[in-house]
């Protein structure tokens, strides 16, 4: 029963973290920016409050959460 929920949540997992990832900018959009000094404006110094910093922290959340279900469900525990 657990292993069921378990892998029904690791799937859910899998395709929140694909959407995620695709949502987000690329980081070539922002070397052109860093080249001519754009990088020191308002909106790179308040990354992490934007929707491109709030992005980058559920992907950390997703990845870590994935890493530790594959774990989990991996062992021989469940």
């Amino acid at each position: 029963m657990i292993q069921t929920v378990l892998n029904i949540v690791f799937v859910i997992v899998c395709i929140a973290l694909t959407i995620v990832v695709l949502m987000q900018e690329g980081k070539s959009a922002g070397l052109t920016g860093s080249i001519s000094g754009i990088a020191d404006s308002y909106w790179g110094k308040n990354k992490g409050r934007s929707m491109e910093g709030t992005l980058e922290k559920i992907t950390k959340v997703l990845a870590i959460l994935l890493i530790v279900l594959a774990i989990v469900l991996n062992s021989r525990f469940v």
